[in-house]
């Protein structure tokens, strides 16, 4: 297939061969980002492409259909599964599609919904003004205690029962810490209304078995599937089965027409991948290796939000270093080190600025990087950050950077690491 694309577009094909490049000399600590296996990136490029399948399973507006109807509901059976879900819908195209479905099949026009704040760590799609949730829904937003920076739950609990949502929104985008379904399913009973968990970050940590799943509590679930999960960048929702005929058809055809379904062939793939032992495996290496570099940082004297990690990501603050955290992931980007600014809890910069950094250590961990490394990263990190005027020590870091990376090689060596397919 490769030499297909160079024969017909080299063009193309030289601007992958840079896109590789560039993946291979750096070390991506971007939280949301991560490596898809062989196996996902074939069936993502497979001739399930070329087929049109408006519809589900054995219901659909176009014929031919029967292979795909097969991948379809191994996808599905796949994902049931693996989180123990009474329905799946694997159809949505990504995140933002998937959370739209839900308000669209469980909420009218102006319901209130309760969900955290962009700036206290949410997503765009719980209720930000300028996305479509905010638009249409009356989001009211819930943040962390401004000392401890963690969720309060008695205090969400008390402006639940002020506020009266039909939905309650559990899930973030930027929270270090682990989440508990079950305070959160109390207080949705508590006050009548849905409880969604948008799971996206930590879905492949509840594969892995190393963070609570959510399922038993929520009424759905929406998660993407390139995170965490290592599958290609899309998404899917779980639900009870009450629900499961008003969120079909708020994916189709409410929010959706015909499904990528080489996307949903690449989606049974990763979840096969997810219930191999070795991804559990991968799981308590995210786990730890996210630990080993917050420590090192927390050891270099570099504030965290909430003072450190449960989960694979964490919020580096800046401000004690005078720098806001776009200039800080600049700086790191000058070294090949990745990684995306973003606001913390309370902040007085603009979004476009932020006053922290987000790293996360899944990616790594795929590539097969231990503690040991995550120490040296985080320190590589911290001299940088320190001394952002040092060039030379920049470029000395990045000597080292690219010798790290070549000897965790990408698409070489993944069958040899572990939870690699």
């Amino acid at each position: 297939m490769e030499r297909h694309l160079r024969e017909v577009d080299s063009e193309v094909a030289a601007i992958f061969d840079r896109e590789l490049e560039r993946q291979q000399q750096t070390l991506v600590l971007i939280p949301s980002e991560n490596y898809a296996s062989r196996a996902v990136l074939a069936a993502t490029g497979s001739v399930m492409t070329n087929k049109y399948a408006e519809g589900y399973p054995h219901a659909r507006y176009y014929h031919g259909c029967e292979f795909v109807d097969e991948v379809e509901e191994l996808a599905i059976a796949r994902a049931k599964t693996l989180f123990g879900a009474e329905h799946a819908n694997v159809q949505p195209v990504a995140g933002t599609q998937a959370n739209m479905a839900v308000y669209y099949a469980l909420l009218e026009h102006g319901d209130t919904v309760m969900a955290m704040a962009l700036d206290q760590g949410g997503h765009l799609t719980h209720g930000n003004r300028f996305n479509f949730s905010g638009r249409y829904y009356n989001f009211v937003s819930y943040g962390v205690d401004r000392e401890s920076e963690v969720i309060d739950y008695d205090a969400l609990e008390q402006q639940a029962l002020a506020v009266r949502p039909k939905m309650i929104v559990a899930g973030a985008s930027a929270y270090p810490r682990s989440l508990d379904f079950a305070r959160f399913r109390a207080i949705a009973d508590a006050v009548g209304a849905h409880l969604m968990v948008d799971m996206a970050h930590i879905s492949g940590l509840v594969a892995a078995g190393v963070h609570d799943n959510p399922v038993p509590y929520a009424d759905v679930v929406t998660s993407t599937t390139h995170k965490t999960l290592r599958g290609p960048r899309s998404a899917f929702i779980l639900c009870r089965q009450e629900l499961a005929k008003a969120i079909d058809k708020a994916v189709f055809p409410g929010v959706q027409a015909g499904p990528l379904m080489h996307v949903i062939a690449a989606k049974a793939v990763m979840f096969k991948e997810a219930m191999d032992p070795t991804f559990q495996e991968y799981g308590r290496k995210v786990i730890a290796n996210a630990a080993v570099m917050a420590n090192t940082l927390l050891a270099r004297g570099i504030r965290l939000v909430s003072g450190g990690t449960d989960t694979h990501l964490m919020l580096a603050d800046l401000r004690q270093l005078n720098l806001t955290g776009r200039a800080g992931a600049d700086l790191l980007r000058e070294a090949d080190i990745v990684t995306n600014f973003n606001t913390i809890p309370y902040d007085t910069q603009p979004p476009t600025q932020g006053s922290g950094i987000r790293p996360g250590s899944p990616a790594l961990t795929t590539r097969g990087m231990g503690e040991a490394d995550m120490v040296t990263v985080a320190n590589w990190m911290a001299d940088i950050l320190e001394h952002p005027d040092d060039a030379a020590r920049i470029r000395e870091i990045k000597e080292a950077v690219h010798a790290l990376c070549a000897r965790f090689p990408l698409y070489t060596n993944l069958q040899a690491n572990a939870g690699c397919a």
